[in-house]
């Protein structure tokens, strides 16, 4: 950094930064992605149906006619589907993998092979957070912490090293 200004907007980038890192789990739920319930309106679903097992991208075919993951869709369950999330979500990295791909990864029910311990988010959610639905508005907020994120880093100056 060179001057005093470019050091004011990396500072005042590393507060807006610690703001949305450090409060993921209670910023707002990103607008833009819409919540797919079928047939059954959202407000009528129990707890039992935000059950989350393992969330998937759904598929689409690429011009050759091969399947792809869609990334702007994300099955959650046999009864939720996330729609419409912006790509530019995924641009947010966090060792080598976009943060919402963390999330569906840990947000799972999962058995360890060698100790046969079961890792359950939906008991973190009911047990701990008192929310069954909290995987899925974490995957939701985590869109809102990725975006912001993107123009927070976007908006830096260039960094002038000699």
């Amino acid at each position: 950094m060179k001057t005093a200004t470019d050091f004011r907007a990396f500072s005042q980038a590393g507060r807006e930064l610690a703001h949305w890192h450090l409060n993921y789990e209670t910023v707002a739920i990103h607008p833009g992605p819409k919540i797919d319930t079928g047939k059954v309106p959202r407000a009528v679903l129990t707890d039992a149906d935000y059950r989350v097992t393992k969330m998937k991208f759904a598929k689409t075919r690429d011009a050759d006619g091969k399947s792809v993951n869609d990334k702007s869709t994300v099955i959650y369950n046999d009864r939720i589907t996330i729609r419409d999330i912006p790509l530019e979500a995924y641009d947010y990295v966090v060792n080598g993998k976009p943060a919402l791909e963390w999330v569906m990864e840990r947000q799972a029910v999962t058995t360890d092979k060698d100790s046969g311990i079961v890792n359950d988010a939906n008991l973190w959610a009911t047990e701990t957070m008192g929310n069954a639905t909290y995987p899925l508005e974490l995957f939701l907020r985590v869109i809102t912490v990725s975006l912001e994120t993107r123009t927070v880093v976007s908006n830096l100056p260039n960094l002038k090293i000699d």
